[in-house]
């Protein structure tokens, strides 16, 4: 495609939670209106509902809300028991919370790389992260795709290891025919306003199949309490809001819809730019539901720009990889030659527009910007 033949563009956002809540206000008005009538601001009966319907929707036995993915991530590896002197492998290609809350539990993050195609966790560079301290994996389901959990399993189980699964970017997100969620030992999601079932602010949930590590977590998240002042260990406060489980009830209900949607659009960007650079490489053995559309370019800012210049929205996810974050530099900088995927998504990767109210014309403008944007930038 020659320049001569790029229209202008028509600026496309990355992102808007306006047009997304528009078609809901008057239902979750009348949610959070429910809230102020009942006052159930922290825990209380909205909590409980939205814990026992995301619980059947993931097919797992156990729900606990929690403040955000964070702090879920967090009290999901306590709760299974991770704490100091553990290790916990987590790909270096992913958000800084992953190995926060490896910290934050008081272990040691251990790095490992990612695939060169998915960017998802590399099961063999996790095999020789594998040492005698080791007591978890963290199984990052980045962009909407569920890790190889087939390979992660075994790996996990001839190792004795747990599989926690981060599945903060992929809500209704399938490996064969189970979801997201009911995969490992425990599970972390997020409810950031972003996510494919978001929040109106912050908000976050622990998912298992485990009683003890469900009873654990709920009683970490509330203080440490058994009941009503008797404090057992020191726990945190990071309890989901009932106004926030109030609006996540409203859209659960819609989530496969707008997984749809967004698999439709990704679908149309796939055809529109199968020959113009590295698009996420899918594993047919589960069903992505694209939380983010990422693309690998070589000259990823300079692209950008031009993006930006013809009003085209964007985002990098993530740069730089987590073995260069300041936190952890001086953590795992030895490993700098083994985690070369993990620095070439870092330095690579572009995110395009993707939500589910955004139009096949919006995508396909897009699409046209991209191809304009990488011809003239060589």
């Amino acid at each position: 495609m020659s320049t001569a033949e790029i229209k202008p563009a028509t600026p496309v956002p990355f992102m808007s939670l306006e047009r997304h809540h528009q078609p809901l206000a008057g239902e979750l008005r009348s949610a959070i209106d429910g809230v102020l009538d009942d006052g159930g601001f922290v825990l209380g009966p909205e909590v409980t509902r939205f814990e026992e319907e995301f619980a059947a929707y993931c097919g797992v036995e156990h729900c606990i809300g929690a403040g955000s993915g964070t702090a879920a991530l967090t009290l999901a590896l306590m709760a299974a028991g991770v704490g100091p002197g553990d290790e916990v492998i987590v790909p270096a290609h992913t958000f800084i919370a992953s190995a926060l809350a490896v910290v934050h539990a008081g272990a040691k993050p251990v790095f490992c790389d990612v695939e060169a195609g998915t960017g998802l966790i590399d099961v063999n560079s996790a095999a020789a992260a594998i040492g005698p301290a080791t007591a978890a994996i963290v199984a990052v389901h980045l962009y909407g795709q569920v890790c190889d959990m087939d390979a992660l399993d075994s790996l996990a189980a001839r190792h004795g290891l747990l599989v926690v699964e981060d599945a903060a970017q992929a809500h209704g997100a399938r490996w064969r025919e189970a979801r997201a969620g009911s995969l490992g030992t425990v599970a972390a999601f997020s409810f950031y306003p972003s996510k494919n079932l978001g929040a109106l602010g912050d908000g976050g949930a622990i998912c298992t199949d485990d009683e003890e590590i469900a009873a654990r977590a709920r009683r970490l998240g509330n203080l440490g309490q058994a009941r009503k002042g008797v404090h057992l260990e020191a726990g945190m406060n990071e309890r989901l809001d009932g106004i926030q489980a109030a609006v996540l009830r409203v859209k659960l209900g819609r989530l496969d819809g707008w997984n749809a949607e967004r698999r439709i659009l990704a679908a149309t960007y796939r055809r529109a730019l199968e020959d113009v650079c590295d698009l996420l490489a899918e594993d047919p053995r589960g069903e992505c539901v694209y939380h983010l559309f990422p693309v690998r370019i070589d000259n990823r800012d300079a692209v950008r720009e031009v993006l930006a210049e013809r009003g085209i929205g964007s985002g990098v996810h993530y740069w730089p990889a987590l073995h260069r974050q300041p936190p952890f530099t001086e953590l795992l900088a030895r490993r700098d030659f083994s985690l070369i995927n993990a620095a070439r998504w870092s330095e690579q990767e572009l995110s395009l527009p993707l939500f589910p109210e955004l139009s096949e014309s919006e995508v396909l403008n897009v699409a046209e910007s991209l191809h304009y944007a990488i011809e003239v930038t060589k």
